[in-house]
């Protein structure tokens, strides 16, 4: 921030940001007098901000406004909300307090903004702590976001204003320093944006994916949008043809509706792209329609059988695809979205996805959670309580658990943001959500603890199976017991919801004592075998990289398996040196080059993503110094930036005109006589390329291989890509994974 005296320029944009704020707060307020507080919170808000810039040099006060505007137009939130977004850094960067808000806009307000205000202070924490007590040890921007999804339990609105926050801080991320730039997007894409997803945020969640997918990939950004371009001017009219049918088809059955046109973002396009190995042109789901209907005194049960009824007036106009229909009416999203999903081909033999929803589905699959509300409130949710309200429950228990560090809560928090539930069958038919991949022991606990512990089989569909046997949605699922049964240290090794692992430890629990002494004894037993010593140095390195809330904790895992002898050796190896974090921020301004004779810091290339020079890359600062390299898009690189963001470096190639990396592409094509010739000809004959191992093999003439070769970067590896596909009857060349 910067301070500098207000132009006329300034004035009149704050006025007009403001002017379309009010206009949009109005129409959300129930009087004048919560609109009057919406305008005491700008008043305020303008002159604590008076003369304050922001990076870009624009006023900072249009950052609350906007924050605002996401606050009620995207989210959907009320007068209490948006005042606390105009409020929601004065009492961090002026010298007005928490009291003062409290006392001039009442305790409501300023419960919201005093949690905005304390999450803006973890996140901006940068010391690390430091203590001799190692069980005191924790990672700072894991507690910080432990304190951020804390705030659920006093108001979720906090976390909801705090996502509008973060989607206009990524707004205007090019006016950060790249590597604050790089955590800032690691942190998003690893917390915020599955939070957004999970709370129903798909606006803030989509517009979130693409400038994390426009600065972590850029040119793959500037491509698929180029592409998306081109082919919504191509096909504009030929949506419209295949939407003309259908309305006139739901105007003469007197159904009310809206129709939408929606394409694929590009940032769906390149993660199905990347997670499905498909090309640009493969992706067949790329155009959506949405269908919205109105109904009189609807109900949860008219509103699904209208959706039914829709469908059926669809497919009797256009073939559908029938392993493409997604059911998430009588089977909501665990974030609460609800609709009816098929895939049809139009007259032109283009796959088009259609959606059917209610308004009320429509508001909710749009707004999240606030409109989720709002319905609660009319009576659409009398009964149990929904599967967003269940979540949010959920997350409740695990942030007060007193067993959970900061590290163990924020990959807990991701995982069950990102999981995927599926749905299966008790014997009586009743219906129960579990993670996918579960097993058949995780669903005896899910039923109820005893089960679980004395469970020594299961039936799933009246079929035999052990108690490690995964299931699928729609199977029907009996557990078989044994009074005699208890549980076992094996069990650990195949069951995978945290519930049922801290049933199983909360049986073991009852010997804990005896199980620590024990864990300590064979631990340091181990590491003596391998010329180590268990000390204060070892236990702090374990505790951090564990994510494990004491040494104590730590020997009694080790004894009952949860923890291996493997993952203690590969610890001891690696890890994050605190000292070493300052220096990495004092020498941001200095140059990281990769293998440069100047610079004295070791580079290690990661294997999982393999970078070369030309791709988009990050690097983190080992205890010894030495530099890890990733692709900035890679899945670890972004679990690391999310944890250790302070370890960020910005590292660059050395310009070595001798320097080879290894890389490897895959082909798939029509076989032909010579095609192997003309492979291995255009590589190293024509390019001069080596080629390290080629296999190609062919079934029923097509072919299919991998090429591993060494190229000295992506400008090179680009055009090997490109020639190859030139080559008669080669179909497909993608950079594939060593």
């Amino acid at each position: 921030m910067s301070f500098s005296e207000f132009t006329s320029r300034d004035f009149e944009l704050i006025a007009r940001d403001y002017a379309e704020l009010k206009e949009a707060a109005i129409r959300r307020c129930s009087n004048d007098e919560e609109v009057a507080i919406v305008d005491k919170a700008f008043e305020f808000a303008n002159e604590a901000h008076k003369n304050v810039r922001r990076r870009s040099g624009e006023p900072y006060i249009l950052h609350p406004i906007a924050v605002a505007k996401i606050v009620v137009n995207t989210i959907g939130l009320g007068y209490k909300s948006i005042s606390a977004a105009l409020l929601h850094d004065v009492v961090e960067d002026t010298d007005y307090t928490a009291d003062d808000i409290k006392n001039i806009f009442g305790e409501k307000i300023a419960s919201l903004v005093y949690g905005l205000t304390k999450i803006k202070n973890v996140l901006d924490q940068n010391n690390k702590q430091t203590s001799d007590n190692p069980e005191l040890i924790e990672n700072t921007q894991a507690e910080n976001l432990k304190r951020i999804l804390l705030t659920m339990n006093d108001d979720v609105r906090v976390v909801l204003i705090k996502l509008a926050d973060r989607l206009h801080n990524c707004r205007t991320i090019e006016f950060m320093p790249e590597y604050k730039r790089d955590k800032i997007l690691s942190e998003t894409m690893f917390i915020f944006i599955p939070l957004a997803h999970r709370l129903g945020l798909y606006e803030v969640k989509s517009e979130m994916e693409n400038i994390w997918l426009r600065y972590k990939e850029p040119d793959a950004y500037n491509d698929i949008t180029t592409k998306i371009n081109r082919n919504i001017s191509n096909k504009e009219a030929e949506i419209n043809k295949f939407i003309e049918p259908i309305k006139n088809a739901l105007e003469k059955s007197n159904i009310t509706i809206k129709i939408k046109k929606r394409v694929k973002s590009p940032y769906s396009i390149w993660h199905k792209m990347q997670t499905k190995d498909l090309e640009f042109e493969q992706i067949y789901d790329l155009y959506a329609v949405r269908i919205i209907f109105n109904t009189q005194n609807s109900t949860l049960v008219s509103e699904r059988n209208e959706c039914f009824h829709i469908f059926s007036i669809i497919t009797g106009i256009y073939q559908y695809k029938s392993d493409r229909i997604r059911d998430w009416v009588n089977h909501p999203k665990s974030n609460g979205y609800e609709a009816l999903h098929c895939t049809v081909m139009s007259n032109n033999g283009t796959w088009i996805e259609v959606q059917i929803r209610s308004q009320r589905m429509d508001d909710i699959a749009e707004k999240g959670i606030a409109a989720h509300w709002e319905y609660k409130k009319d009576g659409y949710f009398q009964n149990d309580a929904s599967q967003m309200d269940q979540w949010i429950n959920k997350v409740k228990e695990i942030l007060i658990s007193p067993d959970v560090s900061a590290l163990e809560l924020l990959d807990i928090i991701h995982n069950d943001l990102t999981t995927v539930d599926i749905m299966v069958f008790t014997p009586k038919g009743d219906q129960k959500s579990i993670a996918k991949g579960a097993t058949a022991l995780d669903f005896a606990y899910l039923i109820h603890t005893e089960i679980g512990n004395k469970a020594i089989a299961a039936k799933v569909n009246m079929r035999l199976v052990s108690l490690s046997h995964t299931l699928k949605t729609g199977d029907q699922v009996e557990i078989i017991t044994s009074e005699d049964e208890v549980p076992k240290t094996s069990w650990f090794q195949f069951i995978k919801t945290r519930h049922a692992q801290n049933k199983i430890m909360d049986f073991f629990r009852s010997s804990f004592d005896e199980r620590v002494n024990k864990g300590q004894k064979d631990l340091t037993e181990a590491l003596k075998n391998i010329g180590l010593n268990y000390n204060l140095s070892t236990a702090k390195r374990l505790i951090n990289s564990l994510a494990i809330s004491s040494t104590n904790e730590i020997f009694f895992r080790y004894n009952i398996g949860l923890i291996t002898f493997e993952q203690v050796k590969a610890i001891l190896g690696n890890g994050w040196n605190a000292d070493k974090i300052e220096d990495a921020k004092k020498k941001q301004k200095n140059k990281y080059i990769i293998n440069s004779p100047a610079d004295p810091h070791k580079y290690i290339i990661a294997n999982c993503c393999k970078p070369i020079p030309g791709d988009a890359i990050i690097g983190f600062i080992n205890r010894d110094n030495s530099i890890n390299v990733h692709k900035k898009t890679c899945k670890i690189a972004e679990n690391i930036s999310s944890k250790h963001g302070d370890s960020i470096v910005k590292p660059e190639w050395y310009n070595d005109k001798d320097a080879a990396f290894q890389v490897s592409i895959s082909l798939q094509g029509i076989d032909r006589k010579g095609l192997l010739n003309e492979i291995t000809s255009e590589i190293s004959l024509a390019m001069g390329i080596n080629m390290k191992k080629l296999i190609l093999g062919a079934n029923d003439g097509i072919f299919e291989g991998n090429i591993d070769l060494f190229v000295h970067d992506k400008e090179v590896l680009d055009e090997i890509i490109f020639k190859l596909n030139k080559i008669k009857g080669i179909q497909r060349v993608t950079r594939s994974e060593l």
